[in-house]
This record gives structure tokens, C-alpha cells and sequence, in this order.
């Protein structure tokens, strides 16, 4: 039988297919409460708002005695001022023993203070003896060495806003809140399908013909990494019904990516499938890898189609997924890093597309790593990428190139 290939009539610009992108996404409103334990990288949904102070109580901020002001003044080394240890306290105590004059109370770091004690005289500068007798070898103000109530968050302050995500520490400033979960935006569910008739699920047996699944792994990954919550389908053979009944299952998600299917040949039917049931806004853009991808939406929900080809599709799951799916979840653009070295040989490239081109670093230079679109292996042996602007023929040896790093 004679295949039909049906070419692509246009391309647009990277710039162009972000800009779309950008126009179509819609930021996740559903929320959910979830425990502290769970809510690192999460967004948040809601102010937090302190119902209370921290600390709720005056404490020592060093190892001690809990003091008088006044009973230190002019105490010296050889000077000392008496004074006469009435109780002990350590962290989680309380006590109702109120300090009179020339009384002290030994104290431990973070342990309320005392009535009547208004300053803490640090251990270095005393001289305790088991009868209870204590020398102050130096004088206090009053204040000294304590952490205020309240010095930390005070009721009613707004702690965190709406859309903060979530780190380490300002997970810590909710629990010293007292609040055991918090509301966040859900991760946006994202239904990954692999199409075409050569894929096979890794852990099987290859048949003459097919490859491994490589794209299902690379872009679950993607989508983890990025704030989203991947939900992987079987792969789909290329078959109209089949297609069908997977796009009807993949609705139940947030946000659809399709890996093979858009190219042109007359097999892939995904494509067709997406046009005749939604828009196609775009497919084909001027990149080297990644020409074959596509964008829509389709029964109320965003798609991309990837293509089949395991780097194309790695690659424009970095540099247009991966921004998407982040406004989407309401997170922040990713940081990139990069460094800039020589290029160690000279690289062609398509004067009519944007190529990204992969590269390791080794010597304090960037060498080429790119082999071809289908080669997982040009971004897993990777350090990062170079890009080439469209209308570069080449970049020579040894000119300086800025390296986005992985």
C-alpha cells in the first residue's frame, strides 16, 4: 500500500507557539486540605493568619538565671553581686514561684520566664555552688536574653498569602502556628498516552518492528517534577475507535499530553481525532528538535501532542510543558542555571529553526551530545543545551556559548 504523507503546510515561531500557550492557560482553582507532612511544594489557597502569639509566652534565649535587673547593678569579677538560687526550670516548665529581691532562678534555653524576673544573666557569667548561692559577675538590663511574647508572629498578623508555595521554613512558621494541615491548590492531573502501533511496555518481550515506551517515563517525570499529578494510560494502538475510547477516559483529567500521532503521516490519527472534537491551535513550530508538536483543547481541556521521537519529545515537554503545567499548578517560572564555556567543536544547524543542542561539559568546555531526535541518549549523556537562533548556519569552534543547564 502506498502511504500518503501530508507535509505541514506552515510552522510558527517559538515565539508564537508560547504565546498561545500562554493565552489558553488558565490557573487550577480546585483546593484541598492536606497534612503539614504532605504540603512541601504545594501552593497555598489560603492566608495564613496567626490566631495566636509566637512564642505565647516570654522565654529564656540563653542558659542561665532568670533575674532582677536591679540585683545585677555593678556586679564584677571581683565585684560579684549574691544572690540565692530558689528553683530550677528546664523547657516545658512553668512556675508560679514569683523572684523577690536577691532571689534568682536557674533557667534553660526556651523555658518561660518567671514572674518577676525580667532579664536572664547568662551561665558565663556566674558562679553557682550546691548550697544555692550565686555569684553575678556582670550586670543586666532589664530584657537582656529574653524572647519577648509575640517577638516572633503576633495574633493576627497575616503569616503567608494565598498563592505562597510551600518550603521548609514556611512550613514551620504554620506549625508554630498550631495548625496540623492547610488548604492548597490541587496538582493538576495530567492523562499521559503514548500512541502508535510499534510501542511496546517496557518488561515485555520486543516483536520485529516495535520499540520500548520511552516517552510515558520521560514525561511522567515532566509533569512530577513540575507541580502536576501524572496519570499514565495504556499505550494506544493506531485505530480510530481505540483512540476514541482513550480520549473519552483522558477527559477525566486536568490537561492532556499525547506522545506520537503528530507527524504526518497518514497513520496518525490522533490528530485528526483532536480537530474533528475540539481545535488544533497549533501544529508545527520552527524548533529543531520538537517541528511535530501540537496544541489545543478538546471537550473543555488543554492538549499537547508530542512527538513520537523520544529527545523531540523530552525536549519541547522541557521548554513548553513544563512552563504550562507550571502556571497551571500556580507556581513560580523555574530557575534556571547556566554557564557559559567555548564550544569545542563547530556545529551546523537549520538556518530556518530554533535549535536547542545538546552538550556535555568536560574540561571547562561545552562538546557536542546531540545525535539525533530519536536518540534518548543525546539528553541523558547531557549536561544541559546551547541554543541556536533561527538563521545561524553555524557556531564555530571555541565561541563562547551560554549552556542551559538540566
Amino acid at each position: 500500500m502506498t502511504t500518503k504523507m501530508r507535509p505541514f503546510t506552515g510552522t510558527i515561531s517559538l515565539a508564537e507557539a508560547r504565546t498561545r500557550i500562554d493565552a489558553a492557560i488558565r490557573p487550577i482553582d480546585r483546593t484541598e486540605r492536606i497534612p503539614l507532612d504532605r504540603a512541601s511544594g504545594r501552593v497555598l489557597a489560603t492566608d495564613i493568619v496567626a490566631s495566636a502569639d509566637v512564642p505565647p509566652f516570654a522565654r529564656a534565649a540563653m542558659d542561665g538565671y532568670a533575674v532582677r535587673a536591679d540585683d545585677t547593678t555593678g556586679a564584677t569579677r571581683t565585684q560579684p553581686r549574691p544572690l540565692t538560687r530558689v528553683a530550677t526550670l528546664f523547657t516545658g516548665e512553668v512556675t508560679d514561684r514569683r523572684i523577690g529581691p536577691g532571689e534568682c532562678i536557674e533557667i534553660a534555653t526556651g523555658a518561660p520566664m518567671p514572674p518577676g524576673a525580667d532579664a536572664v544573666l547568662i551561665v558565663e557569667e556566674t558562679d553557682g555552688e550546691a548550697s544555692g548561692r550565686v555569684l553575678a559577675f556582670s550586670a543586666v538590663v532589664p530584657g537582656q536574653n529574653i524572647g519577648p511574647q509575640g517577638s516572633d508572629i503576633r495574633s493576627g498578623q497575616r503569616v503567608l498569602e494565598a498563592g505562597t508555595t510551600l518550603t521548609a521554613s514556611r512550613l514551620g512558621s504554620i506549625a508554630a502556628l498550631g495548625f496540623g494541615d492547610v488548604i492548597v491548590y490541587a496538582k493538576p492531573r495530567v492523562a499521559i498516552l503514548s500512541t502508535g502501533n510499534e510501542i511496546v511496555e517496557p518488561g515485555r518481550p520486543l516483536n520485529p518492528g516495535q520499540i520500548y515506551d520511552v516517552n510515558r517515563f520521560t514525561l511522567t517525570t515532566s509533569v512530577l517534577d513540575h507541580g502536576g499529578d501524572p496519570v499514565p494510560y495504556r499505550t494506544v494502538r493506531d485505530a480510530i475507535e481505540d483512540l476514541s475510547s482513550a480520549l473519552d477516559d483522558c477527559l477525566r483529567e486536568d490537561l492532556l499530553v499525547f506522545s506520537g500521532g503528530s507527524s504526518v503521516g497518514e497513520r496518525d490519527l490522533i490528530l485528526d481525532l483532536l480537530a474533528a472534537r475540539g481545535e488544533v491551535i497549533f501544529h508545527g513550530i520552527a524548533v529543531k528538535p520538537g517541528k511535530p508538536t501540537a496544541f489545543g483543547h478538546v471537550g473543555g481541556k488543554l492538549f499537547f501532542g508530542m512527538p513520537g521521537y523520544p529527545t523531540s519529545c523530552l525536549f519541547n515537554a522541557h521548554i513548553l510543558l513544563a512552563p504550562a503545567l507550571r502556571r497551571i499548578a500556580r507556581l513560580a517560572p523555574e530557575t534556571k542555571r547556566s554557564v557559559s564555556l567555548p564550544l569545542s567543536q563547530r556545529i551546523k544547524s537549520v538556518p530556518d529553526r530554533h535549535q536547542f543542542y545538546t552538550v556535555r561539559i568536560v574540561d571547562r568546555t561545552a562538546v557536542p551530545a546531540f545525535k539525533a531526535s530519536g536518540d534518548i541518549t543525546s539528553m541523558s549523556q547531557a549536561d544541559g543545551y546551547i541554543e541556536i537562533p533561527a538563521g545561524t548556519a553555524a557556531v564555530e569552534q571555541g565561541e563562547i556559548v551560554e549552556i542551559t543547564l538540566f
